[in-house]
């Protein structure tokens, strides 16, 4: 295996990823101390390549030579200070000595030249790519801190800018703060061309920004003559996204403006960016110049495909363009997440393996491109060899177009391409050299690639597929594997095996069917890509047929999407790990052991098939093996609360693999992780207490891989994004809500439960017949003030939270949501005052704040008191005061942000048991 290029490359990459916001003298220097020390390596000649006579080392002087013939002459031999020769025989006799002493040592200096020559031009090619990698690095970074705008961003400068926009707009993560759900903004990466100050001094530069856009600033004037409506449509993700903040994603790259904002630091250091600009509504920004000619074609394409994909099935519609052009647009947090989960990621971002399908398509099978009989679409069109190339190599450039000359796109063309070029010829030794050049070309290109991650992840994972991939191929087919069967299994462990490390740093954790799961998914890749391609070229022309392609590529997509949710369900899908270098070490370690020891089982079948069920078994983790291993859900629990952070989430045992659940907390993958423990499968009745972000935001958790029949909530419909959120995710998947009135009593399986609070909203005057409001049991959650009531109206959401009073095993179960001290005093006034006595269990209200009724307190008396809160969140939750009456009152304070999760277990009533269980 040909390996000079490689330490070069490392070298390189290392230089610019350590140089690449050095400061500029220091970078200056190492750039040319290295080329002046590969130059002098270069130039220096080898001893005796030139000199006087022609003579090399082995070569005796001259006297020395006259002096060995004249000892041959006369025979005489020296034998130490007596000799019996002339002296100028013992003078003879020493020059030879020094002759044959330095001849072996000439022999010695051959050896090790003949040995080790090639050091001198690897480490000359090593420093001389250290120089230019740390030359190309002291630029790139020379660009982020010049100019004006890196010290207006430390004083936090407003300023008007005109701003060239780089990549394509994407909108933040949704996250939840305190009680509300932060709005998410619209990034975007953008140049600064021009910058103007308060006091009207302006200057012209080109410095990288981060835009933010926030909802409530206006679309782009004259955003329709800038050519923007090929931009993502104004459903995204599933949301209806408003028509301004539509027109800020829909925004292509070149696209000019000029808007006015607040300059501030950027949010981490050794970002490619120098400052973030967010963008205020007043003065309203401007286009000022459209998008390039071959941006508006590739954005003219992309359009076309989602057009042509708009009518598909949920999963294929939002994947489909993931998988031909990076579109994320409409892919769905929970979608994401399952694929982060089985580590199948990386399919909804541009990759080399997309350009390899599309360039195979055209040259046919790897080895067959430069012999007759070549296969592939070229050969029969009659192209030549030449004119193939030529054609490969245009698709490629619109490859790059399309999906965007983003630095990722740009790395999945560069390794794409080398990997096809050298399967293509059947060259494999040529595969790591040729990978080590594109790395090299790549990060002197742009050096911010040597701190890529996503980088870092297609050079690993392209050089174990030539590396690793074809040995463990080999070994698989000499054990009896199908040889399809064994390369496709080596290729999924080989890139798994070198890329978790990564991995781990970036999710803390690591995927137990990443490999069965990109195995099962790579069949349906290589189809959905190339319809997926035929639908994009044909969208321009005939919709129809793009619409055909689109509808033949979503069953792959489909297939794919299946795979990724179905591993993310597992139990035990995956396992969490130290995200940090020691633990991306530590796993790497693993890996290894892991790998010499599968290589010792595979001749022993009996542990390979006994190995496989453990497997199995840790993935799947059956109820009743799990709960005897961890002890976790105790037997006979009734009653479990998630520690979900600074929220509610909390669990009523409903029968075998069944919990109605009240509250889904404030982050999807933590509810959806507790219920996984429980064992919750089915959920007959979901109660939402209040629409406060941190008791709603984690439904998507509890809806993935569930069967949940029925959704609960209160009347108060604040806040309204929030209440949307709600009703938009159970539309999606076809789930009544109903509105919980005070007075309903329910049971399902051993639960029975009375609605205390909240009494109906007052009532108001008199529609005509004709529009007369539905009752509060129909689908749907009513606007504030619908229904007959009582004349009481909540102060806010909190006072307008569903309490329920629970009773299963002979236990009874206060469970207060947010209410707050006017809502528990009228509640305590209430005629099911008289019920609330003497409880076994008691959920303090609003995360156990200060604001309590202490009357509340002394007529529930619980035994036991829980209280969910996160663990150092900023309210000081649960609140001193509060925790010390209720032990007062004789109860045992639990809290998850000490104690984890917890569970209640036993009996009520005269002579019951009732235990507590903290999740280990």
């Amino acid at each position: 295996m040909d390996l000079r290029l490689v330490p070069p490359a490392l070298a390189a990459w290392a230089t610019a990823a350590l140089t690449v916001d050095a400061p500029g003298a220091w970078t200056a220097v190492t750039a040319a101390v290295c080329l002046v020390g590969g130059v002098l390596l270069l130039s220096v000649r080898r001893p005796g390549g030139a000199g006087g006579a022609g003579r090399t080392e082995t070569d005796p002087p001259a006297d020395d030579a006259v002096a060995a013939r004249r000892t041959a002459s006369t025979g005489t031999v020296s034998t130490g200070t007596v000799s019996t020769g002339t002296a100028s025989t013992g003078t003879a006799v020493t020059g030879q000595g020094r002759w044959a002493e330095r001849t072996r040592w000439a022999e010695r200096v051959r050896w090790v030249r003949a040995r080790f020559g090639w050091a001198r031009a690897a480490v000359a090619a090593v420093l001389l790519c250290v120089a230019a990698a740390a030359a190309s690095a002291g630029l790139h970074g020379a660009d982020v801190r010049r100019g004006p705008v890196p010290e207006l961003a430390r004083r936090y400068a407003t300023v008007t800018a005109e701003v060239e926009v780089s990549g394509d707009p994407w909108l933040s993560r949704p996250h939840v703060r305190g009680d509300h759900a932060a709005p998410a903004a619209v990034l975007a990466r953008a140049e600064v061309r021009g910058v103007e100050e308060a006091d009207g001094r302006r200057a012209r530069t080109r410095t990288p920004v981060l835009l933010i856009v926030d909802p409530d600033v206006p679309a782009p004037e004259k955003s329709a003559a800038g050519g923007r409506s090929s931009g993502p449509p104004p459903d995204r993700a599933g949301q209806n996204v408003p028509a301004g903040r539509a027109a800020w994603l829909g925004l292509l790259p070149s696209t000019r403006l000029r808007v006015a904002g607040r300059l501030a630091p950027a949010l981490t250091d050794g970002d490619r960016i120098a400052a973030v600009l967010r963008v205020r509504g007043r003065p309203e920004p401007r286009t000022v110049a459209g998008p390039s000619g071959p941006q508006r074609w590739a954005g003219r394409l992309r359009a076309g495909l989602r057009d042509a994909t708009e009518d598909m099935p949920g999963d294929a519609r939002a994947l489909l363009p993931g998988l031909v052009v990076g579109d994320t647009s409409r892919i769905t947090p929970e979608l994401d997440h399952a694929f982060e989960e089985t580590d199948l990621a990386h399919t909804l971002a541009v990759s080399g393996s997309n350009l390899t399908v599309l360039l195979a398509l055209l040259i046919g099978p790897p080895g067959l491109a430069q012999r007759a009989e070549r296969r592939g679409l070229a050969p029969r069109l009659g192209l030549s060899l030449r004119a193939t190339a030529l054609l490969a190599g245009a698709l490629t450039l619109g490859f790059v177009v399309v999906c965007r000359p983003d630095p990722s796109v740009l790395r999945a063309a560069a390794c794409g391409a080398v990997a096809l070029l050298a399967l293509a010829t059947g060259r494999r030794r040529s595969l790591v050299p040729a990978l080590a050049t594109a790395v090299l070309l790549l990060v002197l290109y742009d050096p911010w690639l040597a701190r890529s991650y996503g980088f870092l992840l297609s050079v690993l994972a392209t050089g174990a597929l030539l590396v690793l991939a074809p040995g463990w191929s080999e070994a698989l087919r000499r054990r009896g594997v199908p040889p399809r069967l064994a390369e496709a299994l080596a290729t999924a462990a080989a890139a798994q095996a070198v890329c978790a490390p990564v991995v781990a740093v970036l999710s803390a954790r690591v995927s137990l069917v990443a490999v069965p799961c990109n195995l099962l998914a790579e069949v349906a890749v290589a189809p959905a890509t190339v319809l997926g391609f035929a639908a994009l070229a044909a969208a321009p022309v005939a919709m129809p047929v793009a619409k055909l392609s689109a509808w033949c590529a979503s069953l792959p997509a489909r297939w794919i999407a299946g795979v990724a949710r179905t591993g993310a369900a597992l139990p035990g899908a995956g396992v969490d790990w130290p995200g940090s270098w020691p633990g991306a070490l530590a796993l790497a370690v693993v890996t290894v052991a892991v790998v010499l020891a599968g290589r010792r089982l595979l001749r022993h079948p009996a542990w390979c098939g006994l190995l496989a069920v453990l497997l199995v078994l840790l993935v799947t983790r059956p109820a009743p093996l799990t709960r005897v291993i961890t002890g976790w859900p105790p037997p006979g629990w009734r009653f479990a609360m998630c520690d979900v952070g600074q929220g509610d989430a909390t669990v009523l045992a409903a029968g075998e693999g069944a919990g109605v659940v009240v509250d889904a907390g404030p982050d999807p993958a933590l509810v959806d992780d507790c219920l996984r423990r429980l064992g919750v499968t089915r959920v007959p009745l979901l109660v939402l207490t209040h629409f406060h972000a941190d008791h709603v935001a984690g439904l998507p958790g509890v809806l993935r891989g569930r069967a949940v029949a029925a959704i609960e909530t209160t009347a108060f419909a604040e806040p309204a994004d929030q209440a949307e959120f709600v009703r938009r995710e159970a539309a999606e998947r076809h789930i009544p809500v109903t509105t919980a009135v005070a007075g309903e009593e329910r049971r399902t399986g051993p639960l029975t439960w009375r609605v205390l609070w909240p009494p109906p909203p007052p009532l108001p005057s008199l529609p005509p017949p004709s529009q007369a409001p539905s009752p509060s049991r129909s689908p749907g959650v009513p606007p504030v003030g619908q229904g007959a009531g009582t004349g009481w109206e909540p102060e806010g959401p909190n006072d307008a939270s569903v309490a329920l009073l629970v009773r299963t095993g002979g236990l009874r179960l206060l469970l207060l949501g947010d209410l707050e001290p006017p809502a528990q005093q009228a509640l305590v006034r209430s005629p099911a005052a008289a019920d609330l006595a003497g409880v076994d269990v008691l959920k303090v209200a609003h995360h156990g704040s200060a604001y309590q009724e202490p009357e509340l307190l002394r007529l529930a008396a619980p035994r036991v008191a829980l209280v969910s809160a996160g663990a150092g969140n900023p309210y000081g939750h649960p609140a001193p005061a509060t925790t010390a009456a209720l032990r007062a009152g004789g109860a045992v304070v639990l809290r998850t942000d000490r104690d984890g999760a917890l569970a209640v277990t036993g009996t009520g009533g005269r002579g019951g048991r009732m235990g507590v269980v903290r999740e280990d």
